[in-house]
């Protein structure tokens, strides 16, 4: 018997050899065998600025309410193709010195969206420093907290072609003598987050999403469904239009002067051939004056998701233009492709 209660020495004793122990299993163990890990063939660098955005983002205490990790279940598949592995962390994770692990950058809660792919689903560098400067801006129901200390105000005739001057709404920032311009700091942070992209996995063997309960019966349903000879539900253009579009086009369809343009009126949405509108979200585009350019969505977007979200955009908010079909935007795809292997 050690007598615990009685022999303090044994009770130090015990309580040191079960935090060396337990210290082991959860700490020393699982650095070792993280020793292997490599990076995925295709995942690029950071680069200097991007390291220095990763250094911002650290001290900003931003992954207190941002996750970085993709789970293997259903309900995070919103955040990312597949399931997050290791080798996602390996230019992030590089040790500061000897004694010294960088900080984790997984996360715990999600106070905030995952951004694990946020730098494929907001790619534009104007809507991340509209964000950072006031993030009602962008996104109305936002608690995240402003942070205007990374931006100056500067006298419009003092600001420079190398200025990176952000366009905030006049509801913000409603001085017409000064301009908004972002600093070193903040412009590296954004580097950062456009950064933040899903390589994709050498080989067929990428790892899959556990379905749900819900997401399993959905699928016996459908799949009873396709044997009976039914149709599938139509895919909600509102829904894929919030998820995906509507935190630079607003849920209105009025965007943002200065960095988003407005759907809502829009010659190119109620134009009736959608050729031209299909190959913007398959593309991008970036010729729109006094406008920030927008990122392609051709990879993560199905031809049936994107007929479903123009329909949405062309007949709301007073459009009024012919439904798009997804036969229609395969058509366009193919010709974006011959177009590109020329």
């Amino acid at each position: 018997m050690l007598d615990l209660h009685k022999n303090l020495k044994n009770l130090v004793l015990l309580s040191f050899i079960g935090f060396a122990g337990l210290s082991t299993i959860v700490a020393i163990i699982p650095a070792y065998q993280l020793e292997d890990v490599q990076p995925l063939p295709d995942e690029p660098k950071l680069t200097q600025n991007q390291r220095d955005g990763l250094n911002t983002y650290i001290a900003n205490g931003c992954a207190a309410c941002h996750t970085q990790q993709v789970r293997n279940i259903e309900m995070d598949n919103m955040w990312g193709k597949r399931p997050s592995i290791p080798s996602d962390y390996y230019y992030s994770k590089q040790r500061m010195d000897l004694w010294r692990q960088s900080p984790s950058l997984l996360g715990s809660e999600r106070t905030g969206p995952d951004l694990t792919n946020v730098g494929n689903r907001q790619a534009a560098q104007q809507w991340h420093l509209l964000h950072m400067y006031n993030p009602r801006t962008v996104v109305k129901e936002s608690v995240m907290p402003a942070y205007p200390w990374m931006f100056e105000e500067v006298d419009s005739s003092m600001v420079t072609d190398n200025d990176v001057v952000v366009p905030v709404p006049k509801e913000f920032f409603d001085k017409p003598h000064l301009k908004i311009v972002a600093k070193p700091e903040v412009l590296n942070l954004v580097a950062y987050l456009q950064s933040l992209k899903q390589t994709e996995l050498p080989g067929p063997q990428t790892p899959k999403f556990i379905p749900s309960i819900k997401e399993a019966a959905q699928g016996a349903t459908a799949e009873a469904g396709s044997k009976s000879g039914s149709t599938a539900p139509a895919l909600d253009g509102a829904k894929l239009f919030s998820q995906t579009c509507a935190a630079c086009h607003q849920q209105n369809g009025q965007g943002l002067p200065g960095a988003f343009p407005p759907l809502a009126g829009s010659d190119i949405a109620n134009d009736k051939d959608p050729k031209l509108m299909i190959e913007i979200v398959l593309q991008g585009y970036n010729s729109l004056p006094n406008y920030g350019p927008m990122p392609p969505f051709g990879d993560q977007l199905s031809d049936e998701e994107i007929a479903a979200i123009l329909t949405h955009e062309r007949s709301s908010w007073g459009n009024d233009a012919p439904a798009v079909t997804a036969e229609e935007v395969k058509k366009v795809r193919e010709f974006v492709a011959r177009e590109a292997a020329q």
